[in-house]
């Protein structure tokens, strides 16, 4: 029994078009620490919004990502 291989096709270089995606990953990445804030900082002397909305708001996807609040 005879082993027959075909020879590979040489792989395609792939381009990853950085100037297309710098933008969009700057702005998920300001919008990922903003969130953040919100849900891990949003209370107390470093609060930008009066008042406990926000807290309230966020209240169970602070526990559920282990920031304290109590």
């Amino acid at each position: 029994m005879s082993v027959v291989s075909a020879p590979r096709p040489a792989p395609i270089p792939v381009q990853i078009p950085v100037r297309e995606i710098l933008p969009w990953a700057v702005f998920i990445g300001v919008l990922a620490l903003v969130l953040l804030y919100f849900v891990g900082a949003e209370q107390g002397a470093t609060s930008l919004i009066s008042g406990h909305y926000v807290h309230e708001f966020v209240h169970d996807g602070r526990h559920l990502l282990g920031f304290p609040c109590h």
